[in-house]
């Protein structure tokens, strides 16, 4: 593992701050929401909190309009000039597959207002829905180092773990919205697909640099274990409690869907157990236990099957997948810390992967019995 100063990477390496002005902002918002009320309309509070997130920024907004006061966020897409995590941001897709869910199923969610994807507005595409109070599990610090979870108790975290499975479960109850949706090439299955973009998505991030020697390891290992793929549903995609507001131990609204895809539910399955594990180890690496009863592996595939009546399979692979995933991401993540001078370029371009001994023993089949 690397040592206790990579912890900061994670932070470092977060586009953590807004390049857009608020004033700004305020005026041609308050010049754009009285065309969508049909009424006039006001801007009582403005805010860009100060960490914002990899999928788009966010705004928090106070309106009124019709004498009621309305609580609102506002998801904007990234300016190009702040070197942007991915390369495309689709926010009136998840608009759309956010409105999906929500009339399909029961899973709580924000309520939706409007998607304005006509850039001259913000300078970028954006959506906006309903602010909603509660509490979600820090990313930085980790929630495993101390945290309103961590000061839990074990009932209240099994509560939680329960009731954000059968959030899991219900989501993929929903019949997948096939419009909103990358589909498989003719002749590729949706996994395929999914392995293929995610190949794209790397061929992207390590243009015009050094790539990494393990992740290429990683998509070798990935072809040479495939599995035989289940059901294809509507997948969350960043399934994890980083991306869930929860009001008294339970989900009151579900977040970022920038990842949602066609695919086998075992990828949002294996992404809420690897998630937990990669903060999991960055708390054993600083000496702190954690919550290694939390989200284990083998609790979370028996709750999924109990509550949806899939039993999840091959999950040595999946969670491989995953970690190969993040390593992607936090490839691309570190790669935009080093061009804004927030890291220095390793030696060893592996490095820039924070959970590269996680990866590295998934790949040789080891990991697991440490964690056992």
């Amino acid at each position: 593992m690397p040592n206790n100063d990579s912890l900061n990477a994670n932070e470092v390496a977060r586009p953590t701050s807004s390049r857009r002005d608020p004033d700004w902002l305020r005026g041609r918002l308050a010049d754009w929401l009285p065309t969508v009320v049909g009424a006039p309309a006001t801007i009582t509070r403005l805010e860009i909190p100060s960490a914002n997130g990899m999928s788009s920024e966010t705004i928090v907004v106070d309106a009124e309009w019709e004498g009621v006061a309305h609580p609102l966020v506002v998801r904007v897409a990234p300016m190009p000039e702040s070197d942007p995590v991915f390369p495309s941001y689709d926010l009136d897709r998840q608009f759309a597959i956010i409105g999906h869910v929500a009339s399909s199923t029961y899973v709580a969610l924000p309520s939706l207002y409007w998607s304005e994807p006509d850039p001259a507005r913000l300078g970028a595409p954006f959506f906006v829905m309903g602010r909603v109070d509660g509490l979600v599990p820090p990313d930085v610090m980790p929630y495993t180092f101390g945290s309103w979870v961590t000061e839990a108790g074990a009932e209240q975290r099994a509560t939680l773990a329960e009731k954000t499975i059968e959030t899991l479960a219900m989501i993929h109850s929903a019949p997948p919205p096939m419009e909103s949706l990358d589909l498989p090439a003719p002749g590729e299955t949706p996994l395929r697909a999914h392995v293929r973009r995610l190949r794209e998505f790397y061929t992207w991030a390590s243009a015009g640099r050094a790539g990494s020697g393990l992740i290429e390891r990683g998509f070798a290992w990935v072809d040479a274990h495939f599995p035989v793929e289940s059901d294809a549903v509507l997948t969350w995609g960043d399934a994890r409690i980083g991306n869930v507001i929860y009001q008294d131990f339970t989900p009151a609204a579900v977040l970022d869907w920038e990842m949602a895809a066609y695919g086998p539910r075992e990828l949002d399955v294996a992404w809420l157990i690897f998630l937990h594990r990669f903060f999991q180890d960055l708390a054993e690496m600083a000496g702190l236990p954690g919550l290694p009863d939390f989200l284990r592996r083998d609790d979370v595939a028996e709750a999924y099957r109990r509550t949806s009546g899939h039993e999840p399979r091959d999950l040595d692979f999946y969670t491989t997948y995953a970690a190969l995933i993040h390593a992607v991401v936090m490839f691309r993540i570190q790669s935009r810390a080093i061009h804004f001078g927030q890291a220095e370029e390793p030696a060893d371009t592996d490095d820039m992967i924070l959970h590269r001994a996680t990866l590295e023993a998934m790949l040789a089949g080891t990991y697991w019995e440490k964690v056992r």
